[in-house]
Parts: structure tokens; C-alpha cells; sequence
């Protein structure tokens, strides 16, 4: 694993409450917040203080009163049925069981009759897929060594929710707008919504669920049987991994019929033998570059093929993955 600064490594949650929160009684190690806390912490939910949100509500940026950053993720109103509620409490129970550097950490929550909100670690530098588009970074374009190290950190993170949290987690919703960067570039896994504890039976691999996920980052064998496992996520990793260096979406309409769907479009340049067409014209095309890209794009292949079989695991993906990162150096 790659060295960090403390500052990074340190939780939020290990900082000092606020007098105005009192410590969660549900036992999940996640603190509650009162409303009038969180209207004080982001100026009432003030439009000044928004720094994002989608179709399920709105991301707030707050400061705690010993000055830690949080985000504050209100969820709209009008999505508290049954299925929402599900999902925030999948998300809150998710996060309080897990710590580590590249997963955004959980500090607390609000739940009532008409609230359900999320108060969860800052992460000051936007997502993946704002920096890939280069917008508004159009003088900072990520550089390859860069790209590199946020793919070892999502690995890394994968890894751990598979393999090391008290339950496999599969995420479900791996994508790069919920990969978000520190200002020194290090990746956050966010938005565990869509989280599921995977198999815990001995002997058993899959959990049968409704399908819930983003297009161009799905498994086709989970949207064909409905069975999840971590190679779920591995596939998604694989389109992720794509769209890192390609800099393009997974699915691309605009583009020629041959070039909407990225990974496709990618294995043919690489069965041709004109690989570098796949490389983010941002990028140098140096032939060293080019020569990792070829690795890289090998295990984009195998994290996304068809059959889950045929997948590594996401600790064989972060290990090739650091054995690449060594011959760049």
C-alpha cells in the first residue's frame, strides 16, 4: 500500500463531537445529529453552502464546531418510500462498520418522519469523472503516474470491502463520479447506497437481488441471473480502469456507431494493435507509456469479462495493478 500523510489517514469520526450531538444509540459507532445542529452547520441548508446533489437529494458542505469539513447529504423529500428508506439505512449501517484511507468515512446521521441526512467526511477536490472531463481543471489535467495511483486506491479500496470488512461488501455502484480526490489527488470511494453485504454462508457465492447499478458499469451476468457477487464490482472496475485513461464515458453515444460502447471500442484498438488510439489525447504518447497502457488495458479486459468466472479478484486486480505502478517508476 502506498504511504500516506496522517492527516489523511485520520478519521473523522475520531475527532471531537460537537455538545450539540449526542452519541447514536443504535450501537452502529455513527453519531446523531439534531436538526438544529445541522441547520447551524450549513447556514440552513443555504444554497451557498451546496456543492452537489442527483435525483435523490442534495450535498451540503458544513463545518463541525472544532472546525472539521463535512458533507451533508439531505435526502429529498419525496423519496421516502420504502425503497429509500432502505437504502439510507443500508447506507448508515454500511459506513459505521468501515475505515479506511481511500473510503469516505461516516461521521453521523439524521433520520425522522420527514428528515433522512448524511453527515459524512469532506473530500475537498471534486470527483474523477469532473477531472477527466477537465472541467473546470482544464489547466490540470490528471497525469498518467496520477491516474495510476487513483486506480491502486480504488483497488485497494475494493479490496478491503470484499475481503476485510466483518462482512464482504460488494458496492455495487463502483463509477467514476463516485470516486472522489483529495487535494493531493489520493481516491475516496463514496455513496454506498446501493451497498450490499455479499454471501456469508459457508459455500455460498452469490446473493440473488434486484438489480441496482449505473449502464456501461453492469455486469451482464448480474443483470442476466440477478445473482451479485464482489465480481460484480470487478467489472466495473474493469470499465473503470477504461475510462481512467481513455478519459471516455463507458457508453458514449455521440460517438460513431463502432465507438459507443468504450470498452469494445477499446479491445479492438488493442486486438489491432493500435492501443495508443486508446490513451486520453491529454496524455503523452511516449512509448513507455504506451507499453503499461497495454498492461493496463489487459486487466481493464479480464476485470470485465463476461463471465465472472473469468474475473480476478479485485486483491489480484490491486496486485498487477502494483506490480505496473513498479515498472513505472
Amino acid at each position: 500500500s502506498k504511504s500516506s500523510s496522517p492527516k489523511e489517514g485520520t478519521s473523522l469520526s475520531s475527532q471531537p463531537a460537537s455538545s450539540c450531538i449526542k452519541m447514536s444509540t443504535t450501537g452502529s459507532g455513527a453519531l446523531t445529529f439534531t436538526m438544529a445542529e445541522l441547520n447551524r452547520i450549513t447556514g440552513s441548508f443555504s444554497s451557498s453552502h451546496k456543492i452537489g446533489g442527483g435525483s435523490s437529494g442534495t450535498i451540503y458542505k458544513g463545518k463541525l464546531r472544532d472546525g472539521t469539513l463535512v458533507a451533508v447529504k439531505r435526502a429529498k423529500r419525496d423519496s421516502f418510500e420504502t425503497r429509500h428508506t432502505k437504502e439510507f439505512e443500508n447506507e448508515v449501517n454500511m459506513l459505521s462498520s468501515i475505515e479506511h484511507l481511500n473510503l469516505v468515512k461516516l461521521v453521523g446521521y439524521h433520520e425522522d418522519e420527514r428528515e433522512r441526512i448524511l453527515v459524512v467526511e469532506y473530500v475537498p477536490n471534486r470527483n474523477l469523472r469532473q477531472h477527466l472531463d477537465g472541467k473546470p481543471y482544464a489547466h490540470n489535467i490528471l497525469d498518467f503516474s496520477t491516474r495510476l495511483d487513483i486506480a491502486i486506491d480504488v483497488a485497494h479500496a475494493l479490496t478491503y470491502l470484499h475481503q476485510y470488512a466483518e462482512q464482504p461488501i460488494i458496492h455495487r455502484d463502483v463509477k467514476s463520479s463516485n470516486i472522489l480526490l483529495t487535494d493531493t489527488c489520493r481516491a475516496k470511494v463514496a455513496d454506498f447506497g446501493f451497498s450490499r453485504v455479499g454471501p456469508s454462508d459457508v459455500g455460498a457465492t452469490h446473493v440473488s437481488t434486484q438489480v441496482k447499478g449505473t449502464a456501461g458499469y453492469l455486469d451482464p451476468e448480474y443483470l442476466q441471473t440477478y445473482q451479485l457477487t464482489t465480481k460484480s464490482d470487478v467489472y466495473s472496475f474493469g470499465i473503470l480502469l477504461m475510462e481512467i485513461f481513455s478519459a471516455r464515458r463507458p457508453i458514449e453515444l455521440s460517438r460513431p456507431s463502432d465507438e459507443r460502447i468504450t470498452i469494445r471500442w477499446a479491445f479492438k484498438k488493442f486486438v489491432e494493435g493500435n492501443i495508443q488510439d486508446v490513451l486520453d489525447p491529454a496524455l503523452p504518447k511516449n512509448p513507455p507509456l504506451v507499453t503499461l497502457l497495454e498492461m493496463l488495458a489487459e486487466l481493464a479486459f479480464k476485470c470485465a469479462a463476461p463471465s465472472r468466472r473469468d474475473r480476478p479478484s479485485m486483491k489480484e486486480a490491486a496486485e498487477i495493478l502494483w506490480n505496473i505502478r513498479k515498472e513505472y517508476q
